[in-house]
């Protein structure tokens, strides 16, 4: 058991309250916050994190960072239909407020760019990634893998 001074500090002598540990765990477990990342919302939150992120994509990332399309490095300029691309911008977003924003270190934006953008825009301007096949002023639609229906892992399936 942790004992807390019921008086200020300074005041010498002053009696000890006993806190119960579980009380102390309760108030630390409160209610999870909600999951930042984008591919965990849905309707209108999923909505306004999309129009937050599509804000900083078209007025922070693209006309600092994005660089000239070309068959080797494309670009779609309908990105927000790509999942894929929506999942990889919004974790750049993220690591952009949390290294560039207030409260982060001096060195925060060299580690941005360090650690996070050129992975991520390689990797979403592959030729190979999902704007392989789109074209300025031409979206194309991904065709995703197939899986079988089947759960492998799950309880076999009943008899008709």
């Amino acid at each position: 058991m942790s004992t807390m001074p019921t008086e200020k500090p300074g005041q010498l002598g002053a009696e000890t309250e006993e806190l119960d540990p579980e009380e102390e765990e309760e108030e630390e477990e409160e209610s999870p916050a909600p999951p930042q990342f984008i591919l965990y919302k849905q309707g209108p939150e999923y909505t306004h994190a999309l129009r937050q992120l599509t804000l900083w994509t078209h007025h922070v990332l693209l006309p600092v960072y994005g660089r000239e399309v070309t068959s080797s490095a494309p670009w779609c300029g309908r990105w927000w239909e790509h999942p894929e691309a929506v999942a990889q911008l919004h974790g750049l977003w993220l690591a952009w407020g949390e290294l560039t924003g207030p409260g982060s270190d001096k060195s925060g934006p060299a580690s941005w760019h360090r650690d996070y953008l050129a992975a991520v825009m390689d990797a979403l301007r592959s030729p190979q990634g999902p704007f392989a096949g789109c074209k300025p002023d031409m979206h194309r639609p991904k065709q995703t893998p197939v899986v079988d229906a089947v759960d492998p892992f799950g309880p076999p399936p009943r008899p008709v």
